[in-house]
């Protein structure tokens, strides 16, 4: 089976190169919780240590685990997530993505089978 054919995690990922750190970023650390847990996210990498293994990184990841796309698409364009976002955007630069996951049974070569 593909990831589109069966229910995969999702994930938001991002890298925030520069978070100037103020009341607002705090107002928003403090109230993003409670916007998560009705789409089922929950922090999986939140800041921390990072060894850089291959190539440059600057900043910090945040990984942010869904049941599945739908739920992260949901969690992103909900009223109370966008309530909070600008006070997040307006004081860090980063860059935020979805990725979808795999299968607990996935194997690299299955990447192969749409070539």
């Amino acid at each position: 089976m593909t990831a589109t054919s069966q229910s995969v995690p999702a994930y938001a990922i991002a890298q925030l190169r520069s978070v100037q750190m103020g009341p607002q970023i705090v107002e928003y650390l403090r109230r993003i919780d409670a916007t998560l847990t009705p789409f089922g996210g929950r922090f999986i990498v939140h800041g921390g240590n990072v060894t850089v293994l291959e190539g440059d990184w600057k900043g910090d990841i945040i990984v942010i685990a869904f049941p599945d796309r739908a739920s992260l698409v949901g969690w992103y364009g909900s009223p109370a997530y966008q309530n909070i976002l600008r006070l997040r955007t307006d004081f860090s630069d980063g860059v935020v993505v979805i990725a979808e996951g795999v299968s607990e049974d996935h194997k690299a070569t299955d990447v192969l089978a749409g070539i």
